[in-house]
């Protein structure tokens, strides 16, 4: 069992974190962990819902705030935790434990808080986001998950990120006709067909977009290809799923119609060519302009950054929530084999959002 005084310590605490595995849909492990230590703070109150554990204290202040960050990890892949001076090693460590470790410490000190401040760890984030924790919470008790500003303890290297991008993936399929690979002219290769769908994605490079002062980066590309029977005939069907990850001038629904004019040209509905959404998660807009997410950058001392990946600062958006992320680690060192949290970014973050939250008493 963890100690009390654990909590105090960030890089052990952590540390603690990395050694319970929780690979998306593995996360009760973790989640029993967050419970059973915070439970021994009395004024705090706890709400455990599958495996999502969401942390209240409330005394009728004039805000309210949410923290939130997400239990699961990508698949461990053999990556063992480590525990050096000034730094901890391990899958999750980055994305997103570190964060974790930061809201259990903040909220085992939160009955001296001026607002009132939700903690919510949640489940399922790096999946498909029809099974996300934040979805179950919301199901069961959506006044959980209301607040005048959300903080996401993502990963942001010191740095308030804001807004995110959006994702669609699609499925783009296209049709040929089977024939034996002796005599392909009396067929037509689905295969060689889509090529010319990779061709065009791949010459997409980046695109800068302005939003609100702030920079994103739009992406397309070809994440899987698949087609073929067998290795004499000419494949009469081949898909390709696309992943676009657009920035926060535009909705889900201008995403997809965009990827349907981007291969608009090449589709032919003689052969049943068509482009059908896999997933769709909506952008966020950075919210610069608001008070509090103003306050916050300014404690950082830094310029605030676009969020280029998606994160669930869409979700709070999408409900009124203006929300940033701000965490502790480097997001490009997430889910790779190098994974890595230095003390002094879990001390950082730490500083900067406790003082944040005491700030709010003067109703920034």
């Amino acid at each position: 069992m963890t100690h009390v005084a654990d909590v105090h310590n960030l890089t052990e605490l952590t540390y603690r974190l990395v050694t319970i595995p929780s690979v998306s849909y593995q996360e009760e492990a973790v989640a029993d962990f967050v419970e059973d230590l915070l439970s021994r703070y009395s004024f705090l109150q706890i709400q455990r819902i599958d495996n999502n554990v969401v942390v209240t204290i409330n005394r009728g202040a004039n805000h309210k705030i949410l923290l939130a960050g997400h239990l699961d990890t990508v698949p461990i892949a053999g990556i063992e935790p480590s525990l050096a001076s000034g730094a901890v090693a391990g899958r999750g460590s980055v994305d997103m434990k570190g964060g974790l470790a930061v809201m259990i410490k903040l909220a085992a000190e939160a009955e001296d808080f001026p607002v009132d401040t939700a903690f919510i760890f949640y489940a399922k984030e790096e999946v498909k986001r029809l099974d996300s924790g934040l979805l179950e919470i919301e199901r069961v008790a959506p006044e959980l998950l209301k607040g005048d500003l959300a903080i996401l303890l993502e990963p942001t290297n010191g740095h308030v990120e804001l807004g995110c991008q959006g994702v669609m993936r699609v499925v783009l399929t296209m049709g040929g006709k089977s024939a034996h690979s002796a005599r392909p002219w009396t067929g037509v290769n689905a295969i060689h067909r889509i090529a010319k769908v990779i061709e065009r994605v791949s010459s997409f490079g980046r695109r800068e977009i302005l939003v609100d002062g702030l920079s994103y980066a739009e992406s397309l590309q070809v994440v899987k290809v698949e087609g073929g029977t067998g290795k004499n005939v000419v494949p009469d069907k081949a898909s390709a799923v696309i992943s676009y990850r657009f920035a926060p001038n535009i909705d889900t629904d201008s995403a997809h119609a965009f990827l349907h004019e981007t291969f608009s040209d090449i589709l032919d509905d003689g052969f049943g060519d068509e482009v059908i959404i896999e997933e769709a998660a909506p952008s966020a807009k950075p919210h610069l302009s608001q008070a509090g997410i103003q306050h916050l950058v300014n404690l950082t001392g830094r310029e605030p950054v676009a969020k280029l990946g998606w994160t669930d600062v869409a979700f709070f958006a999408e409900r009124g929530i203006p929300a940033a992320n701000f965490g502790p680690g480097n997001a490009e060192l997430s889910h790779g084999p190098h994974e890595v949290v230095e003390s002094k970014e879990l001390d950082n973050c730490y500083a900067n959002i406790r003082q944040f939250l005491f700030d709010l008493k003067t109703d920034h």
